[in-house]
């Protein structure tokens, strides 16, 4: 399929193909036209680069998971004997630890901005 049809299938744009492409997460085969051909497998590849995502992952994060983008992704992060559910283990340690972080910082901004609205 080609990328606008693609990218319906998974709930994004073609932009985004072309970003995950541009940053080595897609491959997709070319035509003999020289456009790009997705196949279904690239089609839950891109839905798992999206769950990453939303779960709070980077690109760069997502990136370190490239071998293994087309295995389902675990519900538990925690599975053990799996170096799969590791190295995602650890990086969602580390991207929770960063948004607890962030959490903090905007509470504690909302805090003075508050503090600073009494009546």
């Amino acid at each position: 399929m080609q990328i606008a049809e693609a990218a319906r299938a998974a709930g994004t744009t073609p932009r985004a193909l072309r970003w995950y492409q541009q940053h080595g997460l897609l491959a997709p085969r070319r035509s003999p036209a020289g456009y790009r051909d997705y196949d279904e497998s690239a089609v839950q590849r891109v839905r798992h680069i999206r769950e990453l995502l939303s779960l709070g992952f980077t690109l760069a994060d997502v990136q370190t998971f490239v071998d293994v983008l087309d295995r389902e992704i675990p519900t538990d992060f925690t599975q053990p004997g799996s170096p799969v559910c590791h190295l995602a283990l650890e990086k969602a340690r580390a991207r929770l630890a960063a948004l607890d972080e962030r959490i903090a910082a905007a509470t504690h901004i909302r805090d003075r901005l508050a503090e600073r609205l009494k009546d």
